[in-house]
């Protein structure tokens, strides 16, 4: 089905998750690339040696979550927009998800916006905690959402509505 349609299954996207309580700890990266590509900015990116793709660039990167401190530089970088920082630490009912954003208008902060999965499909609504969007991040902001516990692995994007 990923061959056709480029919707990662949920085993699929399990295998790209750090173990929950990795994500209980505080933020880490979660790396959905699934297809060999050249690419290596997210290695280039991670100054803690958490993200490697090896010397052939067309490797699929791995992540080591002991190494990643969820400092998102890695997810700003990535022109294929597959890198989502995680993170468990702040509370028992809810997570705090980054996500990278590229469309307009960017939401602010305390908004109420759609969280969608995969295929871009409403999930539910999510607050926004935060938007990064300097200059050193080339155009692709970073929004940090806070959703309920059990949409951890399904949201993956956002819809704002005006």
């Amino acid at each position: 089905m990923f061959e056709k349609t480029g919707i990662p299954s949920k085993e699929m996207i399990m295998e790209k998750f750090p173990s929950i309580d990795r994500i209980n700890k505080g933020p880490v990266a979660v790396v959905e690339c699934y297809k060999e590509i050249p690419c290596n900015p997210c290695q280039t990116a991670c100054k803690f040696d958490a993200i490697k793709v090896g010397e052939d660039i067309n490797n699929i990167p791995a992540l080591n979550s002991d190494n990643c401190t969820g400092c998102a530089i890695c997810l700003s970088k990535c022109p294929g927009l597959a890198i989502m920082v995680v993170d468990g630490s702040k509370s028992e009912t809810t997570v705090q998800i980054k996500i990278p954003y590229e469309f307009l208008p960017l939401p602010n902060a305390g908004d109420i916006v759609k969280g969608l999965d995969r295929e871009g499909k409403y999930i539910a609504d999510v607050k926004v905690i935060n938007v990064l969007n300097p200059k050193s991040f080339d155009r692709t902001p970073i929004i940090t959402l806070e959703a309920d516990r059990e949409f951890l692995y399904d949201i993956r994007n956002i819809k704002v509505v005006s």
